[in-house]
């Protein structure tokens, strides 16, 4: 099976996928192949209907500026 290598990956991304891998009983490396897998399935179609059915639930909607909630988290 072919092998692949990612380097320069942010710390931040790595822990991310670290937490994701521990929420799905996973390795990391098998997080990591999971998401590949589930993003290589996806066709431009696939993507562009679901980007569609979001914009539509989003449609007329306004949110505030979350700056200041942002803010406040950070000086927890």
């Amino acid at each position: 099976m072919p092998e692949l290598l990612v380097r320069n990956l942010e710390e931040e991304t790595v822990e991310r996928l670290k937490a994701l891998a521990r929420r799905h009983g996973r390795s990391l490396q098998g997080q990591v192949k999971a998401v590949l897998e589930e993003a290589a399935s996806l066709s431009a179609g696939d993507v562009t209907a679901l980007v569609a059915k979001w914009e539509g639930r989003f449609k007329g909607k306004r949110f505030g500026d979350s700056a200041r909630l942002i803010r406040k988290d950070r000086e927890r």
